[in-house]
């Protein structure tokens, strides 16, 4: 299992399976083929009926810009090994000198069909399970983020408080920000508007939940408009994190030393869900993006609160476990609605499930995350496709057709 740096990558939204992956894979087609005077790229699945409103195009175009590059969009060709997938095709004085088939499966992460997975670490790891990794930490009497620093090298924390600083960056110009986020949608900017909604409330419950939401709208809303972000795992589920570790930072005065210990935990929790499953939402739908998030979250918070190994386990698992058959149906392909919503949501349920793990903690926990893991991406896999990521499904189609007289206004824009 890699490290779990790899879990956490700085960049620009909306979609790390469908803006960073594409961009990661023309740009090594590029590199490779740098002789070649044109390039046709093929999208399919996922990313070509919801491309458009990913600006799957848009990230291509930049990245190949100076050449001459073609961009199809084929919405009929059935991607049966994964739904993301692009056919890169390199052409030199009108004849083909090579063609990739690369699959974006997650997280900013790709595929390329015939060569070795995409790595950006070595693996690290050579216990792939929770459970066996709490075995091994009891046996040898450690703490969890003792055993992560035994297995990474000397670069995860300065990495991490990169990753800490980008996103308390994303929230602070996420609250400053107003206007409407770019898309046909006309969606307006909430995050200012609900933060200083919060000041006047005597209500703790009320005020705690306008603060995490705030900051989950703060960084989904720069997201969703193309700034600076980190996948926590995905561009999707970018908020939810950070909404935690900042209120806990504030309301807490927690160190930033401690919080990052918490991203090293949080980002452990979300290595054994891409080692195990997946966190691509065309794969296995939202759980895979916000069901991780709000298990790493989960995690991170029960670590800041001192609460036991056991608790952290379980914490990870609730937050999981009540996210199981969400479904991506973003509407018209943009990362906003239900999305921006869905992370506020998810940042006050890992919470919530820190909380509820360290309440009924009794020794008798049943359903270990393993298993919720395992459980997720089966359910994710008996998901309708309508229902992963491509905006034929739920509330893309119902707002579709109610809203407007074409029904396949969210395959055509």
């Amino acid at each position: 299992m890699e490290s779990i740096k790899n879990v956490y990558k700085i960049g620009n939204g909306p979609s790390s399976s469908h803006t960073m992956g594409p961009k990661n894979a023309v740009q090594k087609f590029k590199e490779t083929y740098s002789d070649a005077d044109q390039y046709i790229i093929t999208l399919c699945g996922s990313l070509a009926l919801t491309g458009k409103g990913h600006l799957t195009d848009w990230i291509i175009k930049q990245t190949l810009k100076g050449s001459n590059t073609k961009i199809i969009f084929d919405k009929k060709t059935n991607c049966s090994y994964h739904p993301n997938t692009m056919i890169l095709e390199a052409y030199k004085n009108e004849k083909k000198i090579s063609e990739w088939e690369v699959y974006s499966i997650g997280g900013g992460d790709i595929e390329i069909k015939g060569k070795r997975a995409n790595k950006v670490n070595s693996d690290v790891y050579d216990i792939e399970k929770m459970t066996d990794i709490q075995d091994y930490c009891n046996k040898n009497n450690i703490e969890l983020i003792d055993y992560i620093y035994s297995k990474e090298d000397e670069t995860l924390k300065p990495y991490l408080q990169d990753v800490w600083n980008a996103m308390q960056n994303a929230i602070h110009e996420g609250l400053e920000a107003e206007g409407i986020i770019p898309g046909k949608l006309g969606l307006h900017r909430k995050a200012k508007r609900i933060y200083n909604s919060q000041k006047s409330m005597v209500n703790e419950e009320i005020r705690r939940n306008k603060l995490l939401t705030s900051y989950a709208y703060a960084v989904s809303e720069q997201n969703a408009s193309g700034g600076i972000i980190v996948t926590a795992p995905t561009c999707g589920s970018c908020g939810i994190l950070p909404a935690v570790l900042y209120y806990a930072k504030i309301e807490y005065h927690v160190s930033d030393e401690k919080i990052i210990n918490a991203l090293a935990i949080a980002g452990l929790i979300g290595n054994l869900v891409k080692k195990n499953a997946s966190v691509s939402g065309a794969e296995c739908g939202c759980q895979a993006e916000v069901g991780t998030a709000c298990s790493m979250a989960a995690a991170a918070y029960a670590y800041i609160m001192d609460y036991s190994l056991a608790q952290i386990e379980e914490a990870a698992e609730i937050g999981m476990e009540h996210h199981l058959g969400l479904t991506c149906d973003p509407i018209l392909g943009y990362v906003q609605i239900p999305c921006i919503e869905r992370n506020a949501v998810s940042a006050i349920r890992a919470i919530d499930a820190a909380n509820l793990a360290f309440l009924i903690d009794d020794g008798a926990h049943m359903i270990s995350f393993d298993t919720v893991v395992d459980t997720m991406y089966q359910t994710g896999k008996d998901l309708g496709e309508h229902y992963r990521e491509t905006s034929k499904g739920g509330l893309a189609k119902k707002y579709v057709r109610n809203k407007f007289y074409n029904p396949n206004l969210s395959e055509e824009n």
